[in-house]
C-alpha cells in the first residue's frame, strides 16, 4: 500500500463578527441606553405629571380682597390656600411704634418697611400662624401692641407679637411670614 499524502489543516473561518470595528459596536450600545432612558422616561411622564395641583386647588392659590371695609386699627382673617391670613389696617401709631423699635431688640430683626409695600404702609398682610408649632396667634393680645393696638399672642406657647408681626417673646423662631402679594388698586390686594 502506498502512503497517503499528507492532509492539509484546514484554516479555521473566523466568524464575521469578530472583524467588527469597535466603535460600531460602542455606537449599538449607545443607541440602546439611549431608548432604553426615553423609554423609561415615557413611563416616569404620567407619574410626575400627577403630581401636579388639580385646577381647582390653582383656581385657589390665589385670592383678591377688597380693603375699603376694614376700618383703621381693626384686623380680619381670611382664608388662602387653607391658611388665615390676617390683614390689619394701622394706625399712625402703630407704624410709628413699629419703626421705632431697634434692630437690636428683635429675635429675627426686620425693619418694618421690608414687611408691607411702599407707599402702602398702612397695611400689613401676614400669613396667621405661629412660627413655632403652627398655632393661630390672637390679634390685640399680649404685651407688645396690647388691647387693639395690632400685636398678636400665640396662646399654645406664649410667643408674642408686635404691630409689624415680629417676634418679641416666647419660644417662636422667627417673625410672621408675609405672604407673596401686591396691590391691584389703592383698595383691593391679591394674594398669592
Amino acid at each position: 500500500m502506498s502512503p497517503k499524502p499528507p492532509q492539509k489543516t484546514p484554516t479555521p473561518t473566523v466568524p464575521a463578527h469578530h472583524d467588527e470595528d469597535p466603535s460600531r459596536r460602542d455606537f449599538m450600545l449607545l443607541t440602546a441606553a439611549a431608548l432604553a432612558g426615553v423609554g423609561a422616561a415615557s413611563l416616569a411622564w404620567p407619574f410626575v405629571n400627577s403630581m401636579n395641583p388639580a385646577a381647582d386647588v390653582l383656581a385657589l392659590s390665589s385670592i383678591e380682597v377688597d380693603l375699603t371695609p376694614i376700618a383703621e386699627g381693626q384686623t380680619i382673617k381670611v382664608k388662602w390656600r387653607g391658611v388665615p391670613v390676617f390683614i390689619r389696617h394701622r394706625t399712625a401709631a402703630d407704624i410709628e411704634e413699629s419703626k421705632s423699635i431697634a434692630m437690636s431688640e428683635l429675635k429675627d430683626p426686620q425693619a418694618d418697611a421690608d414687611r408691607v409695600k411702599a407707599g402702602h404702609e398702612q397695611w400689613l398682610v401676614m400669613v396667621g400662624v405661629c412660627t413655632h408649632l403652627g398655632c393661630i396667634p390672637l390679634a390685640g393680645e399680649g404685651e407688645f401692641g396690647g388691647k387693639d393696638k395690632g400685636g398678636w399672642f400665640c396662646p399654645c406657647h406664649g410667643s408674642q407679637y408686635d404691630t409689624a408681626g415680629r417676634i418679641r417673646k416666647g419660644p417662636a423662631p422667627r417673625n410672621l411670614d408675609v405672604p407673596q402679594y401686591a396691590f391691584l388698586s389703592d383698595n383691593r390686594i391679591k394674594i398669592g
